[in-house]
């Protein structure tokens, strides 16, 4: 796209012209494809993400001066459009049942299904579950499950080691174990669907 096309096309599109508007698609959409597919994080669709880009061009098309070329332009808005996501995504980890083995999945269905001890086949698709859920707490949240119900320790000697009042350590450990369920049971209800 040479820039004094590009740029009659904006100034186009900017009047409301929809050829104009579904040309700078047309011409843009390969390098955003690209772009997305370098930068983007595993949970968000590459179609959505690129659509989300196009938004964010045309909400701020009136801004392009015309001193960068239009690619320029665009790519930066791309780039940091994906950053933008890969963050917000880190924020707030989620797992999905596509993360999951096929022995952490029956771990799953059977702990929907059943009350029941675990076989003994299945205890490490269990120990693996319980890492994903594990991966998706805080750092000091993961640290008071580990030590209240993996190493067996007492909120009394939790406290001793972290400094935490007992009160925080129970506080922390009733959220985490709360944001586990939840986790878990998003995983056990799109299984069943």
């Amino acid at each position: 796209m040479d820039d004094p096309d590009a740029s009659a096309l904006v100034k186009a599109a900017l009047q409301h012209d929809d050829e104009a508007a579904r040309e700078l698609v047309r011409q843009l959409y390969p390098l955003l494809a690209k772009l997305v597919r370098a930068y983007r994080f595993r949970r968000t669709s590459e179609e959505d993400l690129t659509q989300m880009i196009f938004i964010k061009v045309f909400q701020k098309l009136s801004q392009f001066s015309g001193k960068v070329p239009l690619e320029h332009w665009v790519s930066r808005i791309a780039v940091n459009t994906c950053l933008n996501q890969i963050e917000s995504e880190k924020v707030r980890p989620e797992l999905r049942q596509a993360d999951l083995s096929e022995e952490e999945q029956a771990v799953v269905e059977n702990l929907a299904v059943s009350s029941e001890e675990l076989a003994p086949d299945k205890r490490f698709a269990s120990r693996q579950l319980v890492e994903h859920l594990l991966g998706a707490l805080k750092p000091a949240e993961r640290l008071v499950i580990d030590l209240l119900y993996l190493q067996g320790r007492s909120v009394a000697e939790i406290k001793n080691m972290t400094g935490w009042s007992e009160p925080l350590v129970k506080i922390r450990a009733f959220r985490a174990r709360n944001k586990m369920k939840q986790q878990l049971a998003k995983i056990s209800s799109k299984e069943q669907l």
